[in-house]
């Protein structure tokens, strides 16, 4: 039996928006659609939006790309690749998504191109309390 994964879903977030909320909320739904499906893969599913977005947030980043969202956005995905056993790349063109395969790359991570990629586990539910 295959070992439970932490993938790291990588796509874009702002690539193809022109910064534009509503396509970048797009562009979220569809790591998390994938994450959901990672997940019941039964392997569990990670996204540097999760880490990123709220610190950048209390650091006090003003909008997309200012100082702040340098220092966090993308260095916080690529420390979270060191923790995790793969890297799942999802979507259209995105810089930030090729550098988290490249990343996972160098560190010798599993680098899926697609859902069926990942090994899909026989595994018990967790226990309801």
């Amino acid at each position: 039996m295959t070992e439970q994964l932490m993938i790291l879903v990588a796509g874009p977030y702002r690539g193809g928006t022109n910064d534009d909320p509503v396509l970048i909320q797009r562009n979220v739904d569809a790591m998390e659609e994938m994450s959901l499906a990672v997940f019941r893969r039964g392997h569990l599913p990670v996204m540097g939006e999760w880490f990123a977005l709220p610190l950048l947030k209390h650091a006090g980043s003003k909008k997309i790309g200012d100082t702040v969202f340098d220092e966090i956005f993308h260095p916080i995905a690529r420390e979270l690749i060191g923790k995790c056993d793969g890297v799942l790349r999802i979507g259209g063109a995105s810089s930030g998504a090729d550098d988290m395969v490249a990343t996972g790359q160098k560190l010798g991570k599993k680098i899926f191109r697609s859902l069926e990629e990942i090994p899909l586990l026989d595994r018990e539910p967790p226990a309801r309390s």
